[in-house]
């Protein structure tokens, strides 16, 4: 019975025409990797994922390049660093994927997100993070997006938002420490050189996981996210519980190219970043930024919170037809997490 009523919920869920909750759920660490996401396994339909599946490879991998990586990534579930071959092994195998288009899967979600960060400092002190998530395939992404609660002990380790049968984060708090999200920063196609990357750095929605599960402290976090070599460059926006604790830290693949911190003493109280360098003008086809900092500057630093900083992820087009969700967070008040998966603008 609990089954079907989650099942009708989904199926409400995604008919929907306006801005919903996505669904929750609980994913255990003390589980076994293969079996962690069994949660989820059972309470999607399998026939909507393997399409699902299907739609995002086609659209974003040419066949040429899938064919030609397909049993690369076959074999790299051998060498792919635990807990993340595990959980995509367990995935692919519930879902009826190949562990090839599962390793595919994963790796496509690493390398085609735009998105906006927004890490704020209230004039109290308090700091409050925000992000939008843009994927070119938002129709499908929509009805695949769930916030998870991964826990240890029966304790909320961390939370993120991710999508059904993707291991990594590009958005997560560990409660009371920190807060991260990641921005794509523009780096050619993807396939070219991924192969040979991960065999020296890590994806970039893993580092992040694994940061969240590890770092103690916004210091530590923001250490790890710095010099930890990566299969891509990024951003990483890093938020902590203490006044001047926001950061937008520039990733090149071997280190940080760019530490561009909050420093409200001198009236910088808060950071926004896209797709493009802080110290470059964004294209005309895609500032998202200049909005982002027309409203921020707009609702000032002594009326930003959870809320109006969610209104100024609202903008258009900081968000736009390709948001797929808003996240807004504050590691100092871990029980306000709260994503919105969006509709067209």
């Amino acid at each position: 019975m609990f089954r079907l009523a989650l099942l009708t919920v989904f199926t409400f869920i995604f008919q929907s025409n306006a801005d919903f909750f996505p669904p929750q759920f609980n994913i255990s660490l003390d589980v076994k990797p293969e079996q962690r996401w069994d949660p989820l396994i059972e309470s999607f339909d399998k026939e909507f994922l393997r399409k699902s599946a299907a739609d995002i490879i086609n659209s974003a991998v040419p066949k040429w390049v899938y064919y030609a990586i397909q049993p690369i990534a076959a074999s790299l579930e051998w060498f792919l660093p635990e807990p993340f071959a595990g959980e995509i092994y367990g995935l692919s195998k519930g879902f009826g994927l190949s562990v090839a288009d599962g390793v595919i899967l994963n790796l496509v979600y690493e390398f085609t997100p735009f998105c906006t960060s927004i890490i704020a400092q209230d004039s109290k002190g308090n700091i409050y993070h925000g992000r939008n998530l843009d994927y070119n395939f938002e129709n499908i992404l929509r009805n695949l997006t769930i916030d998870v609660h991964f826990t240890r002990s029966r304790k909320v380790a961390y939370t993120g938002t991710t999508f059904v049968g993707y291991v990594g984060l590009w958005t997560g708090q560990k409660p009371f420490k920190f807060t991260i999200s990641a921005d794509e920063r523009d780096h050619g196609y993807w396939w070219e050189n991924i192969i040979a990357a991960l065999k020296n750095g890590s994806p970039v929605s893993w580092l992040i996981r694994k940061t969240l599960d590890e770092a103690e402290d916004f210091e530590s976090a923001m250490l790890t996210l710095s010099k930890t070599p990566l299969i891509a460059n990024v951003y990483y926006i890093v938020g902590g519980t203490k006044a001047k604790e926001g950061v937008v830290i520039t990733r090149n693949r071997e280190g940080p190219a760019d530490i561009w911190p909050l420093d409200p003493l001198n009236g910088e109280w808060y950071r926004v970043e896209t797709n493009y360098d802080h110290w470059t003008t964004p294209p005309p086809y895609d500032d998202r930024r200049t909005p982002a900092i027309k409203a921020l500057n707009a609702t000032g630093q002594e009326n930003i919170n959870l809320d109006t900083l969610f209104k100024v992820l609202s903008v258009h087009p900081t968000q736009n037809n390709s948001t797929v969700y808003t996240t807004v967070m504050s590691a100092a008040a871990p029980e306000k997490y709260r994503t919105e998966v969006r509709t067209i603008t």
